[in-house]
């Protein structure tokens, strides 16, 4: 039986949540120039560090969310919460002091880990909550995740434009440290004894969501579109600073006025647009529309002249936001209702891999193409032992185009796929009823 918790309780969990999302976000305009600080390199070689930085980001959340939520059911919310925050705090600080890009490396490996409370934080809402209003307490937890990307940048961009690259960090590690000092007096404990469980490593294992898509195998073709959909969207956090730098010569605050601007359209449409175009469209049409313009994005960004195209781009780009829930809407209804839960995480977690390959790929990407002539790897492979042929910085947004072409490619399959076994059970059902009756007989 959940406990009852008070207000208090419920707001430090939005506020963790919200700092989780804003220390994400606060990065991004300023990470090009710390790196470029502390190697010394310019923007094309900083864009290559930088890919290290999110892939062993991306590698520890994903590993990370499901010890972390095993080690809450085991020791209960209140000290899994406290402790990652009061680290994760700690290491914005070391992030902050950094005089090497070894040192910021580590530190992003354990931001990762500290920072994958998530699941903690639903099951604490879900034990302070009764089952009529667990939806709507999930969706302000929601909340908390758009406004912390729509915010986190804008700060990120001020402080760093005002008081150095370094000044974000500073502001997160304070930031986390008074929440953690409200937590400690606000946050109960929400697990009851009795119902604690023994930690299990087999149980911790973030690679078994994935049965999920091979018990229903009429899914795999949607999950594949997912699958590289994400991977095209996942070029947007990894090289937007680096080619708005790069072609631009933004600011930081200019970055990260457009990537407040981005979070801000995308809530617009994922939180209003989405509730009234879907219905009327409906979700497979909705999902072709959504994955089309989204294809067209990536194209107008890669090949945009002037600095004032992006903003304009960014609000036609915001519609492509009809796709993700529709995609989300269909699989969720080819499945049974008690497999709906696992359905999620095995998408959370399609998510969370393409967040480890994608921010590597353009990353290089970038690198190659910002500075032709130097031989281009991935992956320790050597893909042009020459280098690019041409200086494109624009380069990883036409791949994540090609991958949004892909996507469309897969998805027409997946709705022939779905479609074949309605018409098989239509002509099934009209057979049976041509049959003469027993009775009849």
């Amino acid at each position: 039986m959940a406990k009852t918790a008070g207000k208090s309780a419920f707001v430090f969990i939005f506020i963790t949540i919200l700092l989780n999302m804003i220390g994400f976000g606060v990065i991004m305009p300023v990470m090009p120039q710390l790196i470029m600080d502390v190697t010394g390199e310019d923007v094309s070689h900083a864009a290559k560090w930088g890919g290290y930085l999110s892939v062993v980001y991306a590698i520890m959340q994903f590993f990370m969310m499901p010890v972390i939520g095993g080690l809450s059911d085991r020791f209960g919310r209140r000290p899994v919460m406290l402790s990652s925050l009061a680290a994760y705090s700690f290491d914005f600080f070391i992030m902050a002091i950094a005089p090497t890009i070894g040192v910021i490396l580590v530190a992003r490996i354990l931001a990762g880990a500290f920072a994958a409370t998530f699941s903690t934080a639903n099951a604490f809402i879900a034990d302070i909550s009764p089952p009529e209003k667990r939806a709507s307490n999930f969706g302000l937890i929601g909340a908390a995740f758009g406004v912390g990307f729509i915010i986190g940048p804008g700060i990120g961009g001020f402080l760093g434009e005002h008081f150095g690259p370094r000044a974000p960090f500073y502001f997160v590690a304070a930031t986390g440290a008074v929440n953690f000092l409200f937590g400690f007096f606000a946050m109960p404990e929400t697990l009851d004894p009795e119902n604690r469980r023994p930690f299990e490593w087999r149980r911790a294992n973030a690679l078994g969501n994935f049965k999920q898509f091979a018990q229903y195998p009429i899914m795999l073709p949607i999950a594949a579109v997912l699958f590289f959909g994400q991977l095209a969207h996942w070029t947007y956090p990894s090289i937007w600073s680096y080619y708005a730098i790069e072609k631009f010569s933004w600011s930081e605050a200019m970055i990260g006025a457009s990537l407040m601007y981005m979070g801000l359209m995308s809530g617009l449409v994922q939180g209003g647009l989405t509730r009234v175009a879907i219905p009327k469209l409906g979700e497979r049409r909705a999902a072709l529309i959504g994955l089309s313009i989204t294809a067209i994005g990536y194209l107008c960004f890669a090949l945009a002249g002037k600095g004032w195209m992006i903003f304009v781009i960014l609000t036609f780009t915001a519609l492509g936001g009809l796709a993700q829930p529709s995609l989300q809407g269909i699989m969720s209804r080819t499945i049974p209702p008690n497999a709906q839960g696992e359905l999620q995480g095995a998408i959370a977690a399609l998510n969370s891999l393409t967040m480890v390959f994608s921010p590597w790929i353009m990353t290089q990407l970038f690198a190659a193409f910002s500075s032709p002539g130097e031989p281009f790897t991935l992956f320790g492979a050597t893909i042009l032992p020459d280098g690019a042929p041409f200086y494109f910085p624009g380069a990883p947004l036409i791949f994540a185009f090609v991958l949004e072409l892909f996507a469309l490619a897969l998805l027409f399959l997946a709705f022939r796929q779905i479609q074949r076994p309605r018409e098989e059970a239509a002509t099934a059902a009209e057979e049976a009823a041509e049959q003469p009756s027993p009775t009849n007989i």
